[in-house]
């Protein structure tokens, strides 16, 4: 048996994600949200290890062979949450690695519905001198067809003009008299088609969300996401921030719905999962990580007061 702890709301299995894979039920996870090792960055010192095959072709073959496996344990209604990081080779050559993965995954019949750009305005500087440094990772969105769970209204963005949700100031509406400007006056004054800005108003978003309305609760919060990343006073060295777990689960996965990590690590996606009412199911190759996970996170999550 794989099973490394249990409790009601979660699992952990120790062992090669791709056999504890095997052993998994069909169906019985809603969503699955990860952050596998990214290649030839890091060894985590660990026989089996994903991330330090001997070739990029061989990388990508093993998550192929992964993701193929967990398409089955998937519900037939789940998403998958992919994080990649690229890297380079010794002839200097950014490898593309996050995209050959993707299409790798479209070819199993994964249906890609989201190339998500996580910006980390907090980004480690870098020593080279001869490209420019890389401040974004992907976060890749994936579901098993085309119906699927999904739930746009937790990570709505709120509007910063709420009082132009009804549309009310959307070409003239009820303002129209008072506000409706046209041309240079309307360039002059800050006025932009029944919405009236002073001069001073100089916030105004370019994607226009303050005066061309939008739904009730919030913007859509678009395929640019900027979260700053987020240490883990652990062994852990790659560690998804919260929010960006936070995004993925509230979003893809069904209210008290199961969560999977294959690469649970120090565990913040069973920690987010539980703080949002979700039950959690984590792998990991290294008992270490996970005999850590407990001890810092996933029993004590409720009591988790980190950055969220």
């Amino acid at each position: 048996m794989s099973i490394y702890y249990q409790d009601e709301t979660i699992t952990l299995h120790h062992g090669k994600a791709q056999e504890v894979a095997r052993t998994l039920p069909d169906g019985s996870v809603d969503c699955i949200v990860t952050s596998p090792p990214y290649y030839m960055l890091r060894d985590y010192g660990s026989e089996g290890q994903y991330g330090i095959e001997p070739t990029l072709a061989a990388y990508v073959e093993n998550m192929r062979e992964l993701f193929y496996e967990l398409r089955r344990v998937l519900a037939d209604d789940g998403t998958l949450w992919l994080n990649l990081g690229d890297s380079y080779n010794k002839m200097k050559q950014l490898q593309g690695v996050p995209w050959r993965v993707a299409f790798a995954l479209q070819d199993d019949w994964w249906v890609l519905r989201n190339d998500i750009v996580w910006h980390k305005p907090n980004a480690m500087p870098e020593s080279v001198t001869d490209r420019l440094t890389c401040r974004y990772e992907h976060f890749f969105m994936f579901s098993k067809s085309r119906n699927y769970h999904f739930d746009l209204d937790p990570i709505r963005e709120e509007l910063i003009y709420p009082d132009a949700a009804d549309g009310s100031r959307v070409f003239g509406g009820k303002n129209k008299a008072g506000d409706l400007q046209t041309g240079s006056s309307a360039r002059r004054t800050g006025n932009t088609y029944g919405g009236k800005y002073a001069p001073e108003d100089k916030a105004r978003p370019a994607d226009g969300s303050r005066h061309t309305g939008g739904h009730a609760k919030g913007k859509n919060p678009g395929d640019m996401w900027s979260i700053n990343t987020q240490p883990f006073p652990g062994a852990h060295s790659a560690v998804m921030p919260q929010e960006l777990a936070r995004r993925a689960i509230v979003a893809g996965c069904k209210p008290d719905g199961t969560v999977l990590d294959p690469f649970s690590g120090s565990g913040t996606t069973g920690l987010v999962a539980q703080n949002n009412g979700r039950k959690y199911v984590g792998i990991d190759i290294s008992a270490d990580y996970l005999k850590l996970s407990l001890e810092t996170r996933l029993q004590n999550a409720a009591l988790d007061f980190g950055p969220r």
